[in-house]
C-alpha cells in the first residue's frame, strides 16, 4: 500500500511569542516494512534557523527556531509511504517468556547489538513505571513457559476489551495506574499500559508513533434468509460497521513493539487488538510518548494557548 499523508498542527497563542525552539517528530523513520517515497515540513512563520538530525534512538528529528514575533504556529507534514505486508508469525514458536526475560539480564557477556538493544527497553520511563499492579493484572496471559508472543497477544486482547476508547478524558500526563483503574482512555494510554505490564514482568517494549488508516472491514457473504432480514435496516448495518473500523486514524497513533526472540521486534496494536500491518506508517519509536512527541519545544511569552491537530490519511495508487 502507498499512502499520502498530511498532518497539521495548529497552536494559537493568547499573547505574543518573542521566541521559540521546537523539536519536531515527523519524518517517517526507515523501517523494514515501509519506505518514505517523499516528505517536506512547512512552518509558519518561517524559522531562523532549521537542523535535520537524528536522536539517539535512530528518529529522524528536526530543530527549529523562531525569532520572529507570532501568536500563530502552524506545521504541515506531507509525505508519501509505502508499507509491506509483514510475515506471518505462529506465536507458539516464539521462545518461553521466562527464557526471553533471562536473555535480557546482564550476564558479564558482551552482548549481541540486538539484546543491548532490547535492554534499553525494560526499564521504567518517564510515563511508564514499573508496579506490581501490572504484573498481577497481566497473570493470566504470562503462565509459566507460555511462548513471549503468545502472552503479549493474549495481554493485548486483554486490554482491548477492558479498556474503553475515549478520547479527551485523559492527557499524557494521566498515570498508567490511574488508566488501567478507570479503563477509559485514548492509544497512547493503551499503548503504556501494555508497556508497564511487559516491562514489569523483565520484558523489553517500545512505544511507536505514527499512523493510522482505517478502512471498512470485509463483509461475509450473507445467504437470501440473512440478506432480507437486514434489508430493512440499513442504518444498523452502518452502525455496525462503524463499530468495526480501526480507531485512533483521526490523530497521530501510537501502539506497541514487545522484543521476541527469535522473531526480534514484533507489534502489537492494543486499541484495536490487531497485529500492526499494512494499515500502520511508522514514525518513531523510543521508551514512551515523551520521545518522540510529534512537536514539543521552549517558548518565551505566549500565555494560554489551543491546539488543533488534523491528520489525514489517503491510499494511493502506485505510479
Amino acid at each position: 500500500m502507498q499512502y499520502r499523508i498530511r498532518h497539521e498542527t495548529v497552536y494559537d497563542y493568547q499573547s505574543d511569542v518573542a521566541h521559540a525552539h521546537h523539536l519536531l517528530h515527523l519524518v517517517p523513520r526507515p523501517a523494514p516494512f515501509q519506505r518514505c517515497l517523499e516528505h517536506a515540513v512547512s512552518i509558519s512563520p518561517a524559522s531562523v534557523s532549521r537542523r535535520e538530525e537524528v536522536d539517539a534512538f535512530g528518529n529522524p528529528v528536526t530543530r527549529i527556531e523562531i525569532a520572529t514575533t507570532h501568536r500563530r504556529l502552524d506545521v504541515t507534514s506531507e509525505m508519501q509511504v509505502e508499507v509491506h505486508p509483514r510475515p506471518v508469525l505462529r506465536a507458539a514458536d516464539s521462545n518461553p517468556w521466562e527464557l526471553c526475560r533471562a536473555r535480557l539480564d546482564f550476564d558479564g557477556l558482551s552482548p549481541s547489538h540486538e539484546v543491548l538493544e532490547a535492554r534499553r527497553f525494560r526499564h521504567e520511563s518517564p510515563h511508564v513505571r514499573i508496579k506490581q499492579q501490572f504484573v498481577d493484572y497481566a497473570a493470566d496471559a504470562f503462565a509459566p513457559q507460555r511462548p513471549l508472543l503468545e502472552g503479549a497477544v493474549a495481554l493485548m486482547s486483554r486490554l482491548h476489551g477492558d479498556i474503553t476508547y475515549a478520547p479527551g478524558e485523559t492527557s499524557v500526563a494521566t498515570p498508567t495506574t490511574e488508566v488501567l483503574s478507570r479503563r477509559r482512555g485514548v492509544c497512547q494510554d493503551f499503548a503504556h499500559v501494555m508497556i508497564a505490564c511487559l516491562r514489569s514482568r523483565g520484558l523489553a517494549a517500545r512505544y511507536v508513533s505514527g499512523y493510522l488508516h482505517s478502512r471498512p472491514p470485509a463483509r461475509a457473504p450473507q445467504t437470501d434468509s440473512a440478506a432480507a432480514a437486514v434489508a430493512g435496516d440499513v442504518r444498523a448495518a452502518a452502525r455496525d460497521e462503524a463499530r468495526q473500523r480501526l480507531v485512533g486514524h483521526d490523530a497521530s497513533h501510537a501502539w506497541v513493539a514487545v522484543y521476541a526472540p527469535p522473531f526480534g521486534w514484533v507489534e502489537l496494536d492494543p486499541t484495536n487488538g490487531c497485529h500492526v500491518g499494512i494499515d500502520h506508517v511508522a514514525i518513531a519509536w523510543g521508551r514512551d510518548f515523551g520521545d518522540v512527541s510529534p512537536l514539543r519545544g521552549v517558548i518565551i511569552g505566549g500565555g494560554r494557548h489551543g491546539l488543533a491537530v488534523r491528520v489525514a490519511v489517503v491510499p494511493v495508487t502506485p505510479s
